[in-house]
């Protein structure tokens, strides 16, 4: 799965986002992510790609921005 799969998946079940809402220019505040979710979402990552995070990564504001950091840090496409 991409990280555009596993955004849409993950909001899907924690959130019910319909995955047709989750696009690149999608404001992830918009949709109902918040800090904390983020962070979720973050550890979801290191857990299917292990890899660990640094913590001075700048939260993205939107889908397309997280999958972009997702992407350059697994060696992945952009979205």
């Amino acid at each position: 799965m991409d990280s555009i799969g596993l955004i849409r998946h993950f909001l899907q079940d924690r959130l019910g986002v319909e995955a047709s809402r989750v696009r690149p220019d999608t404001v992830l505040g918009e949709i109902g992510v918040d800090s904390l979710m983020l962070l979720e979402l973050m550890f979801e990552f290191e857990d299917r790609f292990g890899i660990k995070l640094s913590q001075d990564i700048k939260s993205p504001g939107t889908v397309g921005g997280l999958a972009d950091l997702m992407d350059g840090l697994i060696g992945g496409p952009k979205a």
